[in-house]
């Protein structure tokens, strides 16, 4: 997502519901959000994650089971 993102129609999800939904630690999602694997928004002190970004973190992540070292 780039800074131009426009976020009026965005539902964004707090650190532990994408830690819920990718099934990892809350620690786990806030390194992605620190690394810049997965953007996020900052309110005050919290993370907010919008849900597109989940998606598309999700569907980047995918593998097609093939092995490279065969």
């Amino acid at each position: 997502m780039s800074a131009e993102t426009n976020f009026s129609n965005a539902r964004f999800m707090t650190v532990a519901e994408v830690a819920e939904v990718l099934r990892v630690s809350k620690m786990t999602v806030y390194r992605l959000v620190h690394s810049g694997e997965l953007p996020a928004v900052r309110f005050g002190r919290s993370f907010r994650v919008p849900e597109e970004a989940v998606s598309q973190y999700l569907k980047g992540a995918i593998v097609d089971g093939h092995s490279e070292t065969a």
